[in-house]
């Protein structure tokens, strides 16, 4: 299993982004570097707008999971995909790679959802902040199996000011 390296003021700038967003859903791009051993560091962030609207009723109606389609950003998130393609250019002219995706679950567990799983990309590490009465209160990190199911991915935080946030990581 891979270990996502990850300083203490991205971990503070997503959860400064996941208390900001507060009561929905925040989002956003996790550049950086990718060891040949597959470990990978934290270079940049880009938070993202979430995308999520009626049209992504639409397009997600056949992988939703819950028993009622979810119609809110309370619920759910999307990133534009021109986000994606300018990140994608931009990490790529600067040596870099898109290593994962964050987001936040509203008054919910930092534990995937099982519409996150079957979203999620296997390459990609999942970082999932809690965000209780809008105050990040837990992160955790995630990536696929082989399987296509999510495991705890090691998150090393390279401060140990990281604590100033009442966090646990």
């Amino acid at each position: 299993m891979s270990v996502l390296t990850i300083s203490a003021q991205h971990l503070d700038q997503i959860c400064q982004n996941a208390q900001q967003c507060y009561p929905r859903e925040c989002c956003g791009l996790i550049l950086g570097k990718i060891a040949a051993n597959f470990d990978k560091t934290v270079v940049e962030l880009i938070p993202a707008e979430n995308a999520w609207s009626d049209e992504s009723v639409e397009i997600f109606a056949e992988i939703e999971t819950a028993d009622q389609p979810v119609t809110t950003q309370e619920r759910r998130y999307t990133i534009d995909p021109q986000l994606f393609i300018s990140a994608q250019k931009q990490a790529r002219s600067r040596h870099l790679s898109i290593i994962g995706i964050y987001h936040s679950h509203p008054d919910h567990p930092a534990i995937p959802s099982e519409f996150d799983r079957v979203c999620a990309w296997p390459q990609y590490s999942y970082i999932i902040v809690s965000v209780k009465q809008g105050k990040a209160t837990n992160v955790l990190n995630w990536c696929l199996d082989e399987n296509h199911q999510f495991q705890a991915e090691e998150m090393i935080s390279t401060s140990v000011n990281s604590s100033s946030v009442g966090l646990s990581y």
